[in-house]
């Protein structure tokens, strides 16, 4: 058994959040505006990756009004998308049009994620209660037996997790604090180490991603494309355009034992303005394999800790919401959790009246994203010869009720959440 490391410092706080994305970057600004003491460990030096997800939702430009932060949020380099729309069959089909909701930003903000995150992580450095620190790479939960103060017979001993600790440049360290939030991602170590087991969902596709180059003369919206048994969703990124190539689930390898000059081909008969450009792509080494995944927690807590976002609730890639959905349980985190953090230890109570807000609706839009994809597949099939959009799809701008349904469930998600005053 290998001996405990040194440990350089100990760091005692009020909060300690795992994980510097969208969702525990915006948790530790809201804690920190209310004097909270919240620590922020981020595994990684910098924010400088290739991520893949920069979309901000109506939700969180509302939220960031709210905050005094929307108008210098947009001073930073990004483009709106106020329409969804794909074409197939020769036909241009619009799902959803954000300029039709009431809001001051009826659009899909997209800006690169690292922006994002930078900007959310300078405003809450403003305040002397938030401490960031990056580079931290948790390695253990510490976890303490203390009196049970929620389920009989009280005062029994139970595992409490009291913080982490985590390696650095300079060596370990720990983070001491009565509650630990893991928003570390679909990947989470935090899960992992307290022994979570999600509940896995089944997703028939996968996403081929990589870039091709973009032109001055070329236009600025995003868009999809369907048709010849493909799908592909065309980003703009400025200077190149991000794709999103989707691909049967566990078809990669026989699509790659066929050569990457098929793939330039497929590429070029659905995206005909772009086929003067496919051969940029050159090598395998271009071409990233994202394996789409949905899953969530039965429970998303246990004593001193709380999973967030991705950690307790993996999303597909369909709708672009699961940074929204992160940044939500942030928010509904820090109106359930401001109280009990000012005046003492969170309870399982409180840690379960988080999950009981957010639960329901990450588990119905998870299913809507599940039949979606489903659907999507099944008309990319279809597509292999030529046709129209299908009927359904052509018939819902046309339905005043419907018309407006999709827009509203990717800007706000299925239930719209705010902050409370603090």
């Amino acid at each position: 058994m290998s001996a405990r490391p040194e440990i350089r410092e100990v760091h005692k706080t009020r909060c300690c959040v795992v994980g510097g994305g969208p969702g525990g970057a915006v948790l530790a600004l809201l804690l920190a505006r209310r004097g909270i003491p919240v620590t922020l460990l981020e595994e990684h030096e910098d924010f400088e990756r290739d991520f893949r997800g920069d979309t901000i939702h109506p939700s969180t430009m509302e939220l960031m009004d709210q905050l005094g932060l929307a108008e210098r949020l947009l001073e930073r380099r990004h483009t709106k998308i106020r329409h969804l729309s794909f074409g197939v069959g020769g036909q241009t089909v619009r799902v959803a049009d954000f300029t039709r909701l009431k809001t001051r930003f009826p659009h899909i903000t997209f800006m690169p994620q690292a922006d994002f995150l930078d900007f959310v992580a300078r405003e809450a450095a403003r305040y002397p209660s938030c401490e960031l620190r990056m580079g931290a790479n948790v390695q253990e939960l510490i976890v303490e037996d203390e009196p049970s103060a929620d389920a009989p017979p009280r005062g029994a001993p139970v595992p409490v997790v009291r913080g982490v600790r985590y390696r650095a440049r300079d060596g370990w360290h720990e983070v001491r604090a009565p509650l630990t939030i893991g928003a570390d991602g679909r990947f989470s170590k935090v899960r992992r180490l307290a022994g979570f087991q999600p509940i896995a969902t089944s997703q028939p596709m996968d996403v081929l991603w990589f870039r091709l180059p973009r032109r001055l003369e070329d236009g600025e919206d995003a868009f999809g494309r369907l048709g010849n048994g493909h799908f592909a969703a065309v980003i703009n990124r400025w200077d190149y355009w991000q794709l999103a190539y989707v691909i049967p689930k566990g078809t990669y390898r026989d699509l790659r034992a066929a050569g990457l000059p098929l793939l330039r081909t497929s590429v070029a008969e659905l995206l005909p303005e772009l086929a003067d450009r496919v051969d940029h792509l050159r090598d395998w080494k271009q071409v990233s394999l994202l394996s789409v995944e949905s899953n969530r927690l039965r429970r998303w807590y246990r004593p001193g800790l709380l999973l967030i976002g991705d950690a307790a609730h993996t999303m597909s890639p369909v709708g672009g919401v699961g940074i929204n959905y992160a940044i939500q349980d942030a928010v509904v985190a820090a109106n359930v959790l401001t109280g009990p953090l000012r005046s003492g230890r969170p309870q399982l109570r409180d840690l379960a009246s988080v999950q009981r807000r957010r639960e329901w609706p990450t588990r119905v839009i998870q299913a809507i994203q599940s039949r979606a994809a489903r659907a999507l597949l099944t008309t990319v099939a279809a597509s292999a010869t030529p046709a129209g959009p299908p009927a359904a799809l052509r018939l819902l701008p046309r339905i005043p009720l419907l018309r407006d349904l999709p827009a509203r469930v990717v800007a706000f998600g299925i239930w719209p959440v705010r902050l409370d005053d603090p």
